[in-house]
């Protein structure tokens, strides 16, 4: 009887041995099989892209002094205000002037009538067409002629920073597209106005400066405030492609994996590859869309940090490129 009840406990553990030898050996057979996922090659598009920072800037700042000492009588203009080439934008007294009309003040109107007559106020001139951009003078404040008494724009442009490496991708009159930091839904559809021949080091990073316009700049744009700029450098449209984990390359050869039938090992087949993104890739021949290409299954997400970039990447400087 003792015999029978060992001989049972050992069938009930083996059994139970081999039902959990079983369920493992399912779930590596399962996790194996998750690691692998068919794919097909598809129509799309690709655009590549260059992404650098840069500042809103006047194209042309031009600074409103007075030829001499003296105070400022009149500020006919107001921060935001076009002018036009030759209008008076401000009235002002020489020093010898505002001292002639205080004294004339303290004796009697007709005297200050007179001397007002007489000796004429100076004009401050507009030599160009513009917006008024800084206004802050006001009436009675003494000035020399180093200060700046009306700040005039001609436009609001693009200045960005770009790589050294990248600067050979930019070309004038390339088009692109700037958002400014404060308001990131907005895409401001801009071009390549100028590239410059100086370079400038940036955080021990050479980088040169390009001035775009833009079609049409928004109301609250304004000098000073911070731009994210995309060139766009190469783009296709309705062209075959593949996520760029499913191109493999050896030697220099870049092939695909295709599922083959009867669970035989899989076939290798050398395709030709064109533009790329950071998630997909040109085939420009060796597949198809009916094939079956074999791609990682596993997915892989980054911890964001909070600025909202990969912690365990290298810091970008300035004019650094992107894919898109």
């Amino acid at each position: 009887m003792r015999i029978n009840k060992f001989f049972l406990i050992a069938i009930i553990l083996l059994l139970a041995g081999l039902v959990f030898w079983g369920v493992r050996s399912s779930g590596k057979n399962r996790s194996s099989k998750n690691n692998v996922r068919i794919l097909h090659a598809k129509k799309g598009t690709i655009q590549t892209i260059i992404s650098t920072t840069g500042d809103v800037l006047p194209k042309n700042r031009l600074e409103i002094k007075p030829p001499v000492n003296g105070r400022v009588e009149q500020i006919l203009v107001q921060e935001g205000d076009m002018v036009e080439t030759g209008q008076i934008v401000a009235w002002m007294s020489s020093t010898d002037r505002a001292a002639l009309l205080d004294a004339a003040r303290g004796k009697s109107p007709d005297s200050l009538a007179y001397w007002n007559d007489v000796y004429k106020p100076i004009a401050l001139v507009a030599p160009m067409k513009g917006q008024v951009i800084v206004a802050t003078m006001q009436p009675g404040q003494t000035v020399t002629t180093s200060d700046a008494v009306i700040v005039l724009s001609d436009q609001l442009i693009f200045r960005a920073q770009v790589d050294e490496t990248d600067i050979g991708k930019i070309n004038i009159g390339q088009e692109a597209t700037a958002t400014l930091d404060a308001y990131p839904e907005t895409k401001i559809k801009s071009q390549v106005d100028h590239i410059y021949y100086e370079s400038k080091t940036v955080n021990n990073v050479t980088i040169y400066e390009v001035d775009l316009k833009a079609q049409e700049l928004p109301a609250f744009c304004r000098s000073g405030m911070n731009v994210s700029v995309d060139f766009k450098v190469a783009g296709k449209d309705d062209i075959l492609t593949l996520p760029i984990d499913a191109v493999h390359k050896d030697n220099g050869i870049s092939y695909v994996l295709l599922k083959s039938p009867a669970g035989k090992s899989p076939v290798k087949r050398e395709v030709q590859v064109g533009i790329a993104d950071d998630a997909r890739v040109e085939i420009v021949s060796g597949v198809t869309e009916e094939d079956d290409v074999l791609g990682n299954g596993k997915k892989f997400v980054l911890p964001k940090s909070s600025t909202g970039t990969n912690p365990f990447g290298p810091s970008r400087p300035p004019g650094a490129s992107r894919r898109n």
